[in-house]
């Protein structure tokens, strides 16, 4: 999940191919020729072809005999990496990113903290105390309200005792983090965070599994809730601006 934005030269390349592969200006099946691209881009082969390989990493190029590198079928990216949410979300398509995080989450989340409920460690319940503690001290603090949110979910997911549930957190995280960079930056709206949190982590500590899961359905929905006033923030302050 390592993002390759402002990596220096190698870091522009594969920002400026990702994102336009992403982003639809280079078409699903294009051949992206090296030497090509070491005259329009006027870099190095080596450059070029580094760029190529962190790119089929993230599932968006391949490379055939024959037929040379090319652009795969948007059913083969890696959507949930970190490069391919954001570029995603740059190009327009934040509505179905935040839209697709909503529903896994849904899924997820409350069936994980009623096997938090039944399965929680006093190390863990202290582990969701200390990220609610920085949530509550993060005030205007933008990025840290950010990390708290995002190590209290991880928190969550791992006092499921479920190793695979734990592991999803790493692929929820960079979505997430783009999710709740709009919901607490400048056109946020949202109020304290802590109560709906708070509600969760006493049932957990309480070991009602029920009552946690309906607690995370409750935090959910102000999740939602939440994105929803901020991204209208967005739009009104862009319409302003324009």
């Amino acid at each position: 999940m390592v993002s390759y934005a402002g990596r220096g030269v190698h870091g522009g390349v594969v920002e400026s191919l990702g994102s336009r592969v992403v982003g639809g200006k280079v078409a699903v099946g294009a051949t992206l020729d090296p030497r090509t691209l070491v005259d329009s881009m006027g870099v190095s082969l080596t450059v070029i072809r580094e760029a190529l390989k962190v790119l089929a990493g993230k599932g968006l190029v391949a490379s055939r005999q024959k037929r040379g590198t090319f652009v795969r079928p948007r059913t083969e990216w890696n959507v949930l990496d970190a490069d391919v949410i954001r570029w995603r979300i740059e190009g327009g398509e934040a509505d179905a990113v935040l839209r697709d995080l909503a529903e896994m989450r849904s899924i997820v989340e409350p069936a994980a903290v009623r096997r938090a409920a039944e399965r929680r460690t006093e190390q863990q319940l202290g582990d969701l105390e200390a990220a609610l503690d920085r949530m509550a001290r993060a005030g205007n603090d933008a990025a840290e309200a950010v990390a708290a949110d995002s190590d209290f979910h991880h928190a969550l997911l791992v006092a499921s005792g479920n190793e695979m549930l734990a592991m999803l957190h790493d692929l929820m995280a960079p979505a997430l983090r783009a999710r709740d960079s709009i919901v607490h930056g400048e056109h946020g709206c949202a109020d304290d965070p802590v109560p709906s949190h708070r509600a969760v982590l006493d049932a957990i500590r309480d070991r009602d599994a029920a009552r946690s899961g309906a607690a995370m359905a409750d935090l959910l929905a102000k999740a939602d809730r939440d994105l929803d006033l901020a991204v209208r923030g967005q739009a009104r302050a862009a319409s302003v601006q324009g």
